[in-house]
């Protein structure tokens, strides 16, 4: 066994002569523990809301999803027909999606026009969205839509309201006929047969689905979409059927996954992630200068011990390793001490729900949702083993210390 560790390892946990370095050694470990059980919670909880919100994204998100680099619309080619031949591609669908002014009686809102395939319950999980109704797009009769729970409210409708909404969108290519207004816009019928909830104002308060035929008449758009839809084969790769996606379509078009399509979101979730990792590294910080005092007192009780060391042939070299190695194994027992407390907090956390958010039923879930990973928990162990080295290397190394020199 290496002597420096061997010393320092006696040092840690033998008895010393006074008992206010004893109580410092322990309120060091302790404080490094409790950083550390702090860190693990804080990412492991932020890694929970990001699944959340990754779970409520999903209902209306396709797998991937194809849109014109440049200009908003497109003509689907035969390079985009040929997108089922690819592996892992299970279907595809054509989107029309822009603007327009939704009526109800003497109510009115702007909101976004999704036109979708007949295929569209198949790319997406719109059935697991609906808090109403049914997800129809047309029958041998009329057109339904499919609303947002607060463009719905806005409207002051819900689902089999017995007259139809009235959808309005400027004509392409015409000014505004300003003694007859109305007639620079199209207009399109569609009944309300269903009602869907994603808990998303991005999606609750602005969408309507209706079928593609109805949004390309309402925006005249023949033969042009302004996205494609993917569903992947069940356990195809994302990223690998991207890569094949981009080779096939060329760089004329953008081809998004389900993170990228939420890309402001999630980038920042991460943000406020890496932010209060910061800050909960600077609290550590102080934590583990603690450590400081503990070496610089342990330092002064050993000064008759390192006289004999050096007697014994011990040179600067050795005898400032074993303080080192002892500062060291202080932050060492509290980031370990402190990554099993925080892992089994968080365990409770998963399957108890001890902390709640607010009161049951006031929020989309009650408790904080916790996922632990082992990036993480690795990244928590080398910051608090990186900064416990500092805070041990100074007060040994420090100019002026005279303690263990000659």
């Amino acid at each position: 066994m290496n002597l420096s560790f061997f010393i320092a390892r006696r040092y840690l946990f033998s008895k010393k002569s006074h008992n206010a370095v004893n109580g410092v050694s322990m309120a060091s470990v302790c404080g490094v523990a409790v950083a550390t059980v702090a860190l693990v919670c804080a990412l492991s909880v932020y890694n929970g809301f990001n699944d959340l919100v990754a779970s409520m994204f999903s209902s209306l998100d396709p797998d991937l999803k194809v849109t014109p680099r440049a200009g908003k619309v497109f003509e689907p080619s035969e390079k985009i027909r040929r997108l089922t031949e690819l592996n892992g591609i299970a279907s595809y669908g054509e989107v029309l999606q822009d603007h327009a002014l939704i009526k109800y009686g003497e109510r009115q809102q702007i909101g976004i026009i999704k036109g979708v395939d007949d295929n569209y319950r198949e790319l997406t999980a719109i059935d697991r969205a609906l808090i109403d109704g049914e997800f129809i797009l047309f029958d041998e009769v009329t057109d339904y839509a499919t609303l947002g729970i607060g463009l719905a409210a806005a409207l002051g409708i819900n689902a089999d309201f017995v007259y139809p909404l009235e959808i309005y969108a400027p004509k392409r290519d015409e000014r505004i006929n300003l003694s007859n207004p109305a007639a620079s816009f199209n207009r399109e019928y569609a009944y309300i047969r269903g009602v869907f909830q994603i808990n998303q104002p991005m999606y609750d308060e602005a969408y309507m689905i209706v079928s593609l035929d109805l949004a390309k008449k309402l925006f005249t758009r023949d033969n042009e979409a302004s996205a494609l839809e993917i569903k992947l084969k069940e356990g195809a790769s994302a990223h690998a059927v991207k890569k094949e996606v981009k080779a096939l379509l060329g760089e004329g078009f953008v081809v998004q996954d389900r993170f990228e399509q939420q890309e402001a979101s999630f980038k920042m979730m991460q943000m406020e992630k890496w932010m209060t990792f910061l800050i909960l590294c600077f609290i550590l910080t102080i934590a583990l200068f603690n450590i400081t005092g503990s070496l610089s007192m342990l330092m002064i009780e050993k000064q008759n011990d390192v006289k004999t060391l050096r007697n014994l042939g011990a040179d600067d070299s050795l005898i400032r390793r074993i303080f080192l190695f002892e500062g060291w194994m202080i932050s060492g027992f509290g980031a370990l001490a402190g990554i099993a407390v925080g892992l089994a907090v968080c365990l409770l956390q998963q399957e108890l729900g001890l902390i709640k958010i607010g009161t049951s039923g006031a929020f989309i879930i009650d408790s904080y949702p916790v996922r632990v990973m082992a990036g993480d928990v690795f990244l928590v162990f080398v910051t608090v083993m990186a900064i416990g080295f500092l805070s041990a290397w100074y007060p040994v190394y420090r100019p002026g210390n005279r303690r263990l020199r000659r």
